[in-house]
């Protein structure tokens, strides 16, 4: 799939109307980046209407070696031609996705409550591939309800960590606690396709050595709940106990 293909598909998904204004998030935005030390993560405000981003964080020189001025100047179609290209169309399926899933199984007003995940590889300066997890929550939508500003973070891995193309959608709950609603892995599956959003939020939650204890007052359920859902997790990926869950997914490399 050519540079043009990839413009043409991108913005079929996020095609758009509108063009809200950013000035308020932008300054608070570059009032945080001021502060924030130098690491293996930056963020950016994208805007999906144009192609382009709005801001970009200092911290994409240390991430990537790639110039923020350069990168604002020539926009998403420079950064999608430094993508690895058999992960392109991955990419693109799993944003469609997230887009579908989006427009037609979550609410108006929830839609200010989501947060999504994908992965991809990116080469950086010195013409190495490297592991990119973005996290993007929508700041702006259009007048038919589709995210088309978001803040967006980005965490870089090396490129030895094998990642499968992955993306997530998770929605911010009453115990402010994101709740995964879609999970996709367009590489392969790990885990099993008969593995719940439920006990996948579980499952997050015990890779951060949460007890059942934890785990049900962050989910807002019982710990004989989060108990059944460990048993049913085990039992699914015929394993044995949590720690050799735990190791498997370390191993794996998995996004859950």
């Amino acid at each position: 799939m050519n540079n043009g293909s990839v413009k043409d598909a991108y913005k079929e998904i996020f095609k758009s109307y509108e063009n809200p204004s950013l000035e308020k998030h932008i300054q608070k935005i570059k009032e945080l980046d001021t502060y924030l030390p130098y690491s293996s993560t930056f963020f950016c405000v994208t805007n999906t209407q144009d192609l382009s981003f709005e801001f970009i964080s200092k911290n994409i020189k240390a991430c990537l070696g790639v110039d923020e001025n350069e990168l604002k100047a020539r926009g998403m179609r420079y950064f999608w031609s430094k993508m690895h290209p058999d992960d392109l169309e991955l990419w693109l399926k799993a944003l469609n996705e997230l887009m579908n899933f989006t427009l037609n199984n979550t609410s108006i007003g929830d839609r200010k409550k989501m947060s999504y995940t994908w992965n991809y590889r990116l080469k950086n300066a010195k013409d190495n591939y490297v592991n990119v997890i973005q996290n993007t929550t929508p700041l702006e939508f259009d007048s038919d309800d589709k995210p088309i500003i978001g803040l967006a973070h980005y965490t870089v891995l090396d490129s030895k960590i094998k990642l499968d193309i992955t993306a997530t959608a998770k929605i911010l709950n009453a115990n402010s606690e994101y709740e995964t609603i879609y999970f996709n892995n367009f590489s392969q599956k790990l885990l099993s396709d008969g593995i719940s959003n439920r006990e996948r939020d579980i499952i997050r939650l015990l890779l951060l050595n949460k007890s059942s204890k934890a785990i049900a007052e962050n989910l807002n359920i019982s710990s004989h709940t989060v108990d059944t859902h460990r048993r049913n997790i085990l039992k699914k990926l015929n394993i044995s106990s949590t720690g050799e869950l735990v190791a498997l997914l370390k191993l794996k490399n998995t996004i859950i």
